[in-house]
Parts: structure tokens; sequence; C-alpha cells
């Protein structure tokens, strides 16, 4: 990466691989690079480990938060750190006013003490740019777990994925060119339309109920209670359910449970399958946001 962000300094607090690789590639890229709760791979010039958050956030024009963000306590998602931090309002009136804060998912606490302080707060994931790049690595893991866990091939089974976001769009795609016969399930007339010129088997969702005896596995992307105990007592037993749905999901897990259906909630899967991939996404936006910032956009 080109020096493009030289002088500019950021904080990134917590995190997990995905961090790393950002911190390493804001540092190639010129950026002063402060990290804390977050050990670094490799000594890298332009970052530096501090040992207090309140060090860490000391000169940053930006703040950098976990993809996952906080808790309903204000805990930084820092799995890599053996001290976990806690955001406080405190610690963010250290930042300049009009500073931006990036975070994957901003939960309220979290949304709260940014307007209280005057901090613009960037939800990564609600950004077209990472989320279509961040489904690649979602997809790919999803279909990992489905080989892992099912007797048969992805090749000639039956698989649902329901939804055709951008994260159901991708993973309909992929499933498709490995052979399985794929049927997506969509509400919009035109993604029914989109999913018969993929050459795949367009469901309206009205017909879900009726069709959904025929999966061998079905992949849930939509972030609402589409699988409840009256969908899944039409679900044949040993049928595997992956869910990729934004925490609680789109399942009643309980319910599955007892029928014999194998129900399983999957996020974050970039982090786990692919860290460095989705650490190289994080590090793209980010730079060229930073830059809009430097240049007072």
């Amino acid at each position: 990466m080109q020096q493009k962000l030289e002088g500019f300094m950021v904080a990134i607090m917590g995190g997990d691989a995905r961090e790393q690789t950002l911190a390493e590639e804001l540092a190639a890229a010129g950026a002063l690079v402060n990290v804390t709760a977050l050990p670094v791979k490799n000594k890298t010039a332009g970052v530096v480990v501090c040992s207090e958050p309140e060090e860490c956030l000391r000169g940053v024009g930006a703040v950098i938060l976990p993809v996952p963000g906080i808790n309903e306590k204000g805990l930084i998602y820092c799995p890599l750190s053996r001290h976990p931090i806690t955001l406080t309002g405190n610690l963010l009136s250290k930042v300049p006013a009009g500073a931006p804060v990036f975070v994957g998912v901003a939960r309220p606490l979290l949304v709260e003490m940014a307007t209280r302080h005057g901090l613009r707060l960037i939800e990564l994931m609600k950004l077209d740019e990472v989320a279509i790049l961040n489904s690649i690595p979602t997809a790919e893991g999803a279909v990992q777990m489905a080989m892992e866990m099912m007797p048969i091939t992805i090749h000639g089974c039956r698989a649902f994925v329901l939804g055709f976001g951008r994260t159901g769009a991708t993973l309909a795609r992929l499933l498709g060119a490995m052979g399985a016969r794929t049927k997506v399930v969509a509400r919009r007339y035109e993604h029914l339309a989109r999913i018969t010129e993929m050459n795949l088997t367009p469901v309206p969702f009205r017909d879900l109920p009726e069709k959904i005896s025929e999966a061998d596995v079905i992949f849930n992307t939509i972030p609402a209670p589409v699988l409840t105990e009256a969908i899944l007592k039409k679900i044949q037993a040993g049928t595997l359910i992956i869910d990729l749905a934004s925490a609680p999901g789109g399942v009643e897990f309980g319910k599955a449970d007892g029928m014999g259906i194998k129900a399983v909630l999957a996020p974050g899967l970039p982090g786990k399958v692919a860290p460095k991939t989705a650490g190289l996404i994080l590090a793209r936006v980010i730079t060229r946001l930073l830059l809009q910032e430097m240049a007072g956009n």
C-alpha cells in the first residue's frame, strides 16, 4: 500500500486477527497507529502498542473499534487480550469532536456515547462496499460448514437459500457453481427474476411452507423469525440449517433441536474463516474514508 495516510494518527482498540491485519495495512499506508488490547504479530513501523486506553487515544484523529463493537456494559471485543477494556464516555471525551469512530455494528450504548460527545459513528457493515466484499468469505465459510456437517456432497444436494440480499446472492451463486440444486427464497419480483437469470430456482416467499420439505440443507440470511415452529414442522429430520443472519438469527433453535433438525447460528464468519481477507477489506474501505477525512470532505 502506498504512503497515502502520512502522519494521520488513528487508534485501534481491541479486536482480533482482522484488526491485526488492519493495523499493519494502515501503518504501511503511512498512518501512525496506536493499538490497545490487541497484540501485534510482528514489530511493524508505525504501530505503537499502548498499555492504557487513554494513551491509545492521545492525539488521534479517528478511532477504530472491532467489528462486533462493544457489549451492553461497554466492554470492547478483544479476544486476543488477557485484559478486557471498557469504553466509557470519559475515554471518548478525549477524542476531538467531529472525529470518526469506525465500528462494524453499533449497539445502543455506543450510539448514545458517540452522539453525546459529538463523534461521527460509521457502521462499516452497513456500507455496501464492505458488506458485499464480506459476503465472499461468509459464503465460503457457510459452504465449508455444510461440507463438514453433512453426510453428502454439496454437488447434487438440495440447497435452499433464504433471502437474496448481499450475502444470499453470493452464497446462491457459489452453491450453484458447485453443482447444488439450489432454490432461493425471496419476496421481491426483481430478485426472483435475477435468480432465474442466474440459472437457479426462484421460490416466492409465500411458497416456502410447501417447498421447504425438499431441502437437504438450508442457509438463512434473513434477520427475522422465518424458520418458526410451523415451518420447522415441515422440514425433514436430518436437515441441516445454517443461520447466517444477525443474532438472534431467524430460527427457533430450541424447537429445531427437538425435531431432530440440526440448526447452527454462524455469525461473523469472515473473521473466523478468512481473517486476513476480512482485515484487508476493512483496510481498503477505512483507508479510503480516512483519505476523505484528510481532504476535508
